[in-house]
This record gives C-alpha cells, sequence and structure tokens, in this order.
C-alpha cells in the first residue's frame, strides 16, 4: 500500500514536471489547430476549477498551491496567446481554429461594420474591468494582508505561547498553532507577489491582442492581397475570439485571488456559500425593512411599480419566513433542554433520603451550551479535561470529575462554579467576542466593552473577531471564551484545594501508596487516621504547597508522628522536607528569592498573643496593633511590587503560622516562609523590613 502511494506520488511529480516543460516548449513550437482548440479548452476549465476550488476551500491556506498555481496558469495562457497568434498570423483567413472563430463569431455577429465596432467595445470593456477594477483590487487587498499578517505574526505566536503557558493547550497543538500562523504568513506573502502576474498577464494579453489586430490587417493586405474591409473583418473576429478565450480564464483567475486573499474573516470552518447563508440569514427585520422601503419607492410617480413592488413582497416574505425559523428553533431548542432536566430529575417516588451534592459542577447559562456541544466542537470539555490532569501533576491533586450542568436561573451568558452545592466563582462572558488584557506591552488602545477578567480581577474589554487581530497587533492579550473559563476554574481549584481534598480522597491516596510504599504507609496509619492526615494535606493545599511528593510527606509523618499529633506543628516540619520544593517555587531563574522581614519587637508581641483554637493558632491581637501590622505589610508589598518585585515574608518558624493567619483574611495571597524551609542553594535579596506602626 505505501509502495502504491509513493508510486501515485512519483507519477503525479512526473506528470506535473513534463506539464510545466511542455508549456516554455508551446512558445517557440507551433501547434495544430485542433491542439490548440483542446489546449484552450483545458485552460478556460483549469481557471474554472480554481474558481470553484477558492469559493468551496474554508481557508486561505487550505489552498496553499494557490500563488504556484496562478505562475502556472499565467504562463500557461501566455503560451497559448503566442500559439494562436502564430496561427491566426500566418494562415489568415484560412484559419480554421473552432474556438477562436466561434467566441469571435458570437460577440461580433454578421451585421458588419456595427457589429464589428459592438465587439470591439464588449472586448474593451471587459478588459478595463479586469485590468483597473478586479485585478488592481485584488493586488492591494494581497499587499495590505500580508502586511498585516506579518506584522500580527510575533504577537498570534505570543498568544500561543501564553495558551501554552496557562495550560489551555498542550506542547503538540502549540507547536501545530504556531506552525498554522507560519504557513498563513508565508501564504499571503506568496499572494503579494503572485498576484503580480495576474496584473502582468492582463497588460501583456492587451499588447498581444493590438498586435493581432495591426499586424494582422498588415499581413492580410500585404501578403494575402485581401481588401482592407475583408482584412479588418478577418482579423478583428479571430483578435476577439483569441482575447476573449485568454482574457476570460484570466478573468476567472483573477476574481479567484481576489476571493482567496478576503476571506480572512472566515472561522475557517464553512464555505463561502455557507458564510454567506448563514450571515444573511442572522436577522430577519432587515428583510421587513428593505421590503417596505422597496414598496414605498415603488408607489413613486415615474418609478417600474411593477419591478419595485413585487421585490418588496419578496423581501418581506423572506424575512417573514427567517423569524418563524429562528422562533421554531429557538423553542425546539428550550422544549429539548426542559425534556433532558426532566429525564435528569426523575420521578419523586425515586429520590433518596440523602440527596447527595456534586463534588464539583459547572453551571451554564443558556447561551454557553454550545461549548460543551459535541456536534459544535466541545472545546470546554477538551479543557477541562486537561485542567484535572494538570491539576494532578502540578499540585498532586486529583480533581474529582467536574458535572457540567445548564441552569435555566443564570444569565444566558452566565457561568458558576460549585464546590459541594456551594458557588465559589461566578463570571458573565460573551459568546463569539474576545477579552483583551494590557499586560504591559500595549502600543495603542482598543475600544470595546470595559469588563474584568474573572480568574485574577484585571481590567480588559471585550472585542469582536473583526477587531481581535487588531487587538493582538497592538499588543493585547487576546483570550477566547473557552480560555476565559478553563483558566477561571483553574484558578478556583488553585485557592479551593484544600476544600477539594476529601477523606474519600485521602483513603484512595493512601491505597495507591501502599502498593509500591508499604513500609512507610503502615508505620503512618499506625499513627494517625485518615482525618488526621486529611488536614496535615489540607493545611499544605491551602497555602499553595504541592502535595505530589507523597512519599516525603508520609516519611515525615512517621518521623514526627511519635512525637506530635498537633496538625500545625506537623505541617510546619512537612514543609520544612519540602523546602527544595518550596523555594523554587518562588525564587526567580537564578535561584535569588526577594523577601522581606519583619522587625524583631512587633515578632515578639505577635508570638505573645498566640492563642491555640481547635482550628489551629490564631495571633489575637489588639484592633490598633492588628490595623496598623495591615497597613505596614500592604504598604512594604507595594513598594517592592513597585519595583517589579512579588515578595516573600520570611521570619521564624514559630511565627510563620501567626503571620499567614493574621493577614489571610486582608491579603490571601501573601507568602510566609520559615527560616529552615530555605535551602543553602537558594540566594535571599532583602527588600527590606516590615516596620509595624512606622
Amino acid at each position: 500500500m505505501a509502495d502504491n502511494g509513493n508510486s501515485i506520488k512519483k507519477s503525479s511529480d512526473i506528470a506535473l514536471a513534463v506539464a510545466v516543460i511542455a508549456v516554455v516548449f508551446m512558445l517557440i513550437i507551433p501547434l495544430p489547430t485542433v491542439l490548440l482548440d483542446t489546449l484552450m479548452a483545458v485552460n478556460l476549465l483549469l481557471a474554472l476549477l480554481i474558481l470553484l476550488i477558492v469559493m468551496y476551500t474554508p481557508r486561505a491556506i487550505d489552498f496553499s498551491f494557490f500563488p504556484t498555481m496562478l505562475l502556472i496558469s499565467t504562463v500557461y495562457s501566455l503560451a497559448l496567446n503566442v500559439s494562436s497568434t502564430r496561427l491566426i498570423l500566418t494562415q489568415g483567413a484560412k484559419f480554421k481554429g473552432q474556438l477562436i472563430t466561434a467566441f469571435g463569431s458570437f460577440v461580433v455577429g454578421s451585421s458588419g461594420t456595427e457589429g464589428l465596432v459592438i465587439g470591439l467595445v464588449i472586448f474593451i470593456v471587459l478588459i478595463a474591468v479586469q485590468a483597473f477594477v478586479i485585478t488592481k483590487g485584488a493586488t492591494r487587498i494581497a499587499e495590505v494582508a500580508a502586511r498585516f499578517t506579518l506584522d500580527a505574526m510575533p504577537m498570534k505566536q505570543a498568544a500561543v505561547e501564553s495558551e501554552y503557558n496557562q495550560g489551555a493547550i498542550t506542547e503538540e497543538e502549540a507547536r501545530f498553532k504556531k506552525l498554522e500562523i507560519q504557513r498563513e504568513a508565508g501564504f499571503y506573502g506568496s499572494m503579494d507577489g503572485a498576484t503580480k502576474f495576474v496584473s502582468g498577464n492582463v497588460k501583456v494579453g492587451i499588447f498581444i491582442t493590438a498586435i493581432n489586430l495591426i499586424v494582422g490587417i498588415i499581413f492580410g493586405m500585404s501578403l494575402h492581397k485581401e481588401p482592407f474591409s475583408l482584412a479588418i473583418q478577418t482579423y478583428a473576429k479571430f483578435t476577439i475570439g483569441d482575447g476573449l478565450l485568454s482574457q476570460i480564464p484570466s478573468l476567472f483567475i483573477s476574481v479567484a485571488t481576489g476571493i482567496i486573499v478576503t476571506r480572512s474573516a472566515s472561522d475557517g470552518k464553512s464555505s463561502m456559500g455557507e458564510d454567506l447563508q448563514k450571515q444573511f440569514s442572522q436577522n430577519a427585520w432587515i428583510y421587513y425593512v428593505a421590503g417596505v422601503t422597496m414598496g414605498l419607492i415603488g408607489f413613486l410617480p415615474g418609478f417600474p411599480w411593477y419591478v419595485l413592488i413585487p421585490m418588496g413582497a419578496i423581501l418581506f416574505y423572506i424575512g417573514r419566513k427567517l423569524k418563524l425559523q429562528q422562533e421554531k428553533s429557538f423553542a425546539a431548542k428550550l422544549a429539548k433542554e426542559t425534556e433532558r432536566r426532566q429525564t435528569q430529575g426523575g420521578s419523586t417516588a425515586d429520590i433518596s433520603p440523602v440527596v447527595p451534592l456534586d463534588p464539583l459542577s459547572l453551571e451554564l447559562g443558556f447561551a454557553l451550551i454550545p461549548l460543551v456541544d459535541k456536534e459544535k466542537g466541545a472545546e470546554l470539555l477538551e479543557r477541562i479535561t486537561r485542567i484535572r490532569r494538570e491539576s494532578a501533576l502540578d499540585m498532586g491533586l486529583v480533581v474529582p470529575p467536574i458535572r457540567i450542568i445548564d441552569n435555566m436561573q443564570l444569565g444566558p451568558n452566565e457561568y458558576c462554579f460549585k464546590i459541594k452545592g456551594a458557588t465559589v466563582g461566578s463570571s458573565v462572558i460573551r459568546m463569539g467576542w474576545y477579552m483583551c488584557m494590557n499586560t504591559g506591552s500595549v502600543t495603542e488602545e482598543v475600544t470595546g466593552e470595559p469588563t474584568s477578567d474573572p480568574a485574577f480581577g484585571l481590567p480588559a474589554v471585550w472585542v469582536s473577531e473583526a477587531e481581535r487581530e487588531r487587538a493582538e497587533r497592538a499588543g493585547y492579550a487576546v483570550v477566547d471564551p473557552p480560555t476565559i473559563i478553563a483558566t477561571h476554574l483553574t484558578e478556583l481549584i488553585k485557592a479551593h484545594a484544600a476544600e477539594i481534598l476529601g477523606r474519600q480522597e485521602v483513603q484512595s491516596i493512601v491505597d495507591t501508596l501502599k502498593k509500591e510504599f508499604p513500609a512507610v504507609v503502615e508505620e503512618v496509619t499506625k499513627i494517625f487516621n485518615t482525618g488526621a492526615i486529611q488536614k496535615v494535606l489540607q493545611g499544605l493545599l491551602r497555602e499553595q504547597v504541592s502535595i505530589r511528593n507523597m512519599v516525603v510527606i508520609f516519611e515525615t509523618l512517621a518521623d514526627f508522628g511519635p512525637v506530635t499529633t498537633q496538625t500545625d506543628v506537623l505541617v510546619e516540619k512537612v514543609r520544612q522536607a519540602l523546602g527544595r520544593q518550596i523555594c523554587l517555587q518562588y525564587s526567580d531563574e537564578n535561584r535569588v528569592m526577594h523577601v522581606l522581614t519583619v522587625e524583631p519587637g512587633f515578632l515578639q508581641k505577635l508570638a505573645a498573643s498566640r492563642v491555640n483554637t481547635v482550628n489551629g493558632p490564631i495571633a489575637a491581637l489588639e484592633p490598633a496593633d492588628q490595623h496598623n501590622w495591615i497597613a505596614a505589610v500592604s504598604a512594604a508589598v507595594a513598594a517592592a511590587q513597585g519595583k517589579g518585585f512579588m515578595p516573600v515574608i520570611l521570619c521564624p518558624e514559630e511565627t510563620r503560622i501567626l503571620i499567614k493567619a493574621s493577614t489571610e483574611r486582608e491579603m490571601p495571597n501573601i507568602v510566609v516562609l520559615s527560616v529552615p524551609e530555605i535551602v543553602n542553594d537558594i540566594k535571599l535579596e532583602n527588600l527590606g523590613e516590615i516596620k509595624v506602626g512606622a
């Protein structure tokens, strides 16, 4: 089978090479009229096929051979022009080319000078339209498209890199997207040059037409001894026929060129006809307005009412039909969703005395259902699967399956994420629009509907599909609705990882670990029950410490279990055992960690205020001291961030948990490390000391 495929490929390559060489030889070797007719018919067919392929190709780069095809078809057409000119000039009135004679007779007719003049006028108009409208416009569009595509290429690649870094796409998908961007840039760059072939072909066609007519008349009168009237009648007919046979395929190619370089706004999934049908049937009211307008014009004096009024009635009928179709489609979707909810609900007789809650659920408004519809790509389903896999690799937490539910009580574009039935995050997005965020590299402001990024709270704007490329070129980070929801879910899972980890999940971890490390698991389970292990793991996850290195965690519990069973002490000892992992999480590429320290006097006051509760130790500071403490931390962190650093508070072991507990409500994202957690090969850079009341 492989040999057969290679053989076919080799044969096609040989056939193409032979065809190109034959085209070049056509410029030199005279052709018989029968062969000339055949080759001209092939030229017409080839141009028609190219036009149809372009119209039914969803994306421009899917027909990447088009620029090369322009060159081949142009040379082929010119070779035919040269061959037909040779035969017309040498044979004169005895020329037997059927296609040229048929085209010339059809346009010129048999009405003498009048038909000749009309034929020449039609031919000149055709040449002018092609040269000054279609070809010139297509050339200009190709130039602009090439320039904008090349300018936007770095931004598009940066956006792909950002998606990959956020975990929205895999490495293979990122590589494929970058390759597509390079192919697109290469295609439009080639098109910028290839359009010059089309304009050059038109100009040469005009020159050859003039040669045919002028030299033909001279040859007819001097060599064939024909009177002037017969010579001009003969050669004008042949010239027009030959010109039409060369310019009509060229016109097809020019139109195809214009179409392929103007399809940049297509979604890449539908043909030109499907795009046309979809976009012209989005709003029924425009047909009502157009129909009434045409009808009113028809009643004005002097206007052809028999044309305008029926046209207005047809437009009104189309609008009414579209309106009924839209209402029927909406009703069908609503009935389908209602039926599905009723099916999922079941009968009241089947309800269990214990109504279980989904561990994790994502509820969507009606307009967001296409994001999880398998018939429409189900982009969000793939992202959620990837989120669960990456959470396991990043946090060591196996996230339970996320149940996706449509909730008619939400707004059409609203979604919410729930953990055990309680909402932990929600937002509103716009389907078909893109969220643009200024990441600090914006060169030009874009206008849009103001909003904020649900994952990080950054200011952003909504822009339409038409403005997307402009925003990317301006330096904005541009994300689509599935990526917005996926990123928000990722951050919510990280922030609430401790709540997601239940006893059943901990028992699964213990059972899995016991298969490979039975000794350490047996030692730990003799001292701690599942609930105690869960509290330690939750204490780590609460501060974004990965629990993937479960062996070290269990070995540390086994070491300190005989000494203490206090959860806060055990969490600190496990953190110290995971010190390298934690340090690498907060240091830069040079293994430098930027830290803030706390004045010793306040550390003593903080330690003295310690109160042990059932949920762990807290700092019971006086309200005034607490206020001054938070103000001092906020000022120090803001000053460090102003210098471009994300600081870590470094403190002694005994006060780490107190600093974290005292700042968690106002500043939950502050990172607090103790001195024993810092490993030797991490360099510390002190950004300053937090002085309370200063």
